[in-house]
């Protein structure tokens, strides 16, 4: 064969390749979420009247709205002007990421950009619990503690103040939960290993619990 020839099969394949690359390079870009609207919700004391565990979850996605709402009421930014959140953090360190595992994947919610950022395609959330009963759920939030964000101090402790911190954003999932009228439960129960190989977590990065929340079961 010619030189010339192999010359122009050549550049026919790199220009092949060259179709294929951005189908296959491509990242996923992150998902918008409207803004949320603080202006729904119960009374808080009626909230708190209603706030309850629940183990049976209907089939059915959540609206992008009414996700929006839920992680800014979790852990959204209420102050912009300082960037404080909903919910305290030791020294404000902010150190717990939340995650949303849905039908179409795995996200890490953006506050300062309101958005979902694609952290794992398809559908992982049965790897955020040992149970089953969740099965059924739209979503599983799995939250994450950043050590790096914590100051000096035995791992012991940095894992006891962001088990705190995870507290405080959970229940104001339920709060939230509440007061449309979905279903939640908080769960400990979890593969983290398998898990945080599934989030592609880092190894500063722990896995401190998880909390589903869904349509409930006609007349729960």
């Amino acid at each position: 064969m010619s030189p010339s020839k192999l010359v122009v099969i050549a550049a026919s394949l790199i220009f092949c390749v060259s179709l294929f690359l951005p189908a296959f390079g491509q990242e996923a870009k992150p998902i918008q979420l409207p803004e949320p609207k603080l202006d729904q919700s119960k009374p808080l004391m009626l909230a708190l009247k209603d706030r309850k565990t629940t183990r049976e979850f209907s089939s059915g996605s959540l609206s992008q709205q009414t996700l929006s709402n839920l992680l800014w009421a979790a852990f959204g930014i209420n102050r912009p002007d300082s960037g404080r959140r909903t919910a305290p953090s030791a020294k404000n360190w902010q150190s717990i990421d939340v995650y949303v595992a849905t039908a179409e994947g795995m996200f890490l919610y953006d506050p300062k950009g309101n958005a979902l950022v694609p952290v794992a395609s398809g559908d992982i959330r049965s790897l955020t619990g040992t149970q089953t009963f969740f099965k059924d759920a739209a979503i599983n939030l799995v939250y994450v503690a950043n050590l790096t964000k914590i100051g000096e101090g035995e791992e012991a402790y940095k894992m006891f103040l962001a088990a705190a911190d995870t507290g405080f954003i959970a229940e104001n999932v339920y709060l939230y939960c509440a007061s449309e009228k979905l279903a939640t439960v908080f769960r400990v129960t979890i593969d983290k290993a398998k898990l945080g190989e599934a989030m592609k977590l880092k190894p500063d990065q722990r896995i401190t619990a998880a909390q589903t929340v869904g349509l409930p079961k006609s007349g729960k």
